[in-house]
């Protein structure tokens, strides 16, 4: 069950909306009133409902008008402000300046594979349970009357919320959108919630190849930035046999040995699991969160193939580089940010070195030339920290692990302060090459290149430039004797 208070009763759920000032609630109010003069009832729908009996805050506001022709409708909303038609064939619609979604009960017949070509039909008059009836889960199938205060639950979505269970409504309009698949997933890991053994069932029979790979991205950005434990949204996946078509790279990882000296969690899957926990702890720290928690799902990607046994001792040597083409290869299946890819691929690639240079007690020259490869040296260090406290057994105490941990920690903040103080510090640039007299020439990369080691030792500028223009003199005496 999820930790969420929970209101049973209806009263307390209509009295808290109705303390609300938002102007979007007023002006729900506003068209509840018009709509019920002309015949018709409004409803809150969908997550809002959800979301006040589970006690969080939605600014997503949508509400249900029945029972009216759309015309009517159209009229209401006419008079109220200017009416925005958001989805003609949808049935909904919106006013200016307002963040209200405003439908009218349809029905969706799907005639194509992964919810890309679908019929739909709006129809005021469907009635409210047939209405609920298209909605995914019983939880976002309740509807509350906007001047009543009225809870509708055709489903028994109440009780599975208390129950803390993701329950679908309906064999068939659950399977006319495949992307419900994840969406019992993502809420499985949001809310602390577990999917009904029914829903799970249904779901490992459900195509989900068809689906575009921005809308399970979707899904999978949910599940990594709102929830305490995203491990949970890939747990329940599993159970439903749902990883291979779009997680197959962390699929592969189920299985997969490691030293029970260095790894008491056991498999990679399991300990890959548990630093996705451990960075959703971090997350808020880092400089591009979404970024961070795709980096710490992929970082171990490489041990599926690299893992071997040598000598009786299991070993992933260079993991962190082999893992780099499955790593861009799942990237390239959800997304297409450039940025991003790079981000994750770079953060991957290094994210072994910085606990490993704090253990062996690296030299400050190896600190410095890590950090500097590092497209973000600071979200480099918390990917560092939950890869370490990740790491936990049986019987293993976070607290323990993470006092651990503080030593080496504070060495690695150490690092990462004096090569901040280094860039900050005025450095040799091109302009200085060619104000001390030297024309632009090939050499000028490799002389800045040579400038900027020096600037990493700590060199002060004056003498960067010294040192640099006689590395670049010796570089020009080099090529002219080779011509």
């Amino acid at each position: 069950m999820g930790s969420f208070p929970f209101a049973q009763d209806p009263a307390q759920i209509f009295y808290s909306v109705m303390k609300m000032e938002d102007k979007n609630i007023l002006m729900a109010r506003r068209i509840a009133a018009e709509v019920h003069n002309a015949g018709g009832h409004t409803y809150y729908v969908g997550g809002f409902v959800r979301d006040l009996i589970l006690g969080l805050e939605n600014k997503d506001i949508d509400i249900e008008v029945h029972g009216i022709p759309v015309a009517a409708l159209e009229a209401i909303l006419d008079g109220l402000g200017e009416r925005l038609t958001m989805g003609a064939s949808f049935g909904v619609m919106g006013l200016r300046h307002y963040e209200l979604d405003i439908a009218m009960p349809r029905s969706e017949v799907a005639t194509g594979r992964g919810h890309k070509d679908f019929a739909v039909f709006v129809d005021p008059f469907l009635g409210a349970e047939k209405a609920a009836r298209r909605r995914d889960f019983t939880m976002n199938a309740l509807m509350q009357d906007v001047l009543t205060g009225e809870v509708l639950d055709f489903f028994g979505g109440r009780e599975d919320m208390a129950r803390g269970r993701i329950r679908h409504v309906d064999d068939q309009t659950f399977a006319e959108d495949p992307l419900r698949v994840f969406r019992a997933a993502q809420f499985a890991a949001r809310f602390g919630f577990t999917v009904a053994e029914e829903t799970t069932a249904f779901s490992a029979g459900m195509d989900v190849a068809a689906l575009a790979g921005e809308r399970v991205m979707g899904e999978l950005e949910k599940a990594l930035l709102k929830a305490q434990k995203p491990s949970v949204f890939f747990e329940e996946l599993r159970k439903m046999n749902q990883l291979g078509c779009w997680f197959p790279e962390l699929e592969a990882l189920s299985g997969i040995p490691q030293s029970p000296v260095h790894h008491p969690e056991g498999d990679v899957w399991n300990h890959t699991m548990q630093v996705l926990d451990e960075a959703a702890a971090l997350r808020s720290s880092a400089s591009e969160p979404l970024w961070f928690m795709l980096a710490a799902l992929c970082h171990d990607f490489g041990k599926a193939s690299a893992t071997e046994e040598k000598n009786g001792a299991l070993h992933a040597y260079g993991h962190e580089v082999s893992g780099l083409p499955l790593a861009e290869r799942f990237l390239g299946r959800i997304t297409s940010e450039v940025k991003l890819t790079k981000y994750v691929l770079n953060m991957t690639e290094l994210h072994m070195q910085p606990n490993k240079k704090a253990r062996e007690a690296s030299h400050v020259k190896s600190f410095m030339a890590m950090f500097d490869r590092s497209v973000c040296p600071e979200d480099l260090l918390l990917l560092a920290k939950a890869d370490h406290m990740g790491r936990l057994g049986p019987g293993m105490r976070r607290e323990a692990t993470a006092e651990e941990y503080a030593e080496m920690g504070g060495r690695l903040r150490e690092m990462l302060t004096l090569y901040k103080e280094r860039m900050n510090q005025p450095y040799v640039m091109g302009r200085d090459l060619i104000e001390a007299g030297v024309k632009p020439s090939p050499l000028f990369a490799d002389a800045l290149a040579y400038a900027h080691k020096l600037r990493l030792a700590g060199i002060p500028k004056e003498e960067q430039l010294l040192q640099t223009l006689g590395y670049l003199r010796k570089a020009q005496q080099k090529s002219g004797d080779k011509e």
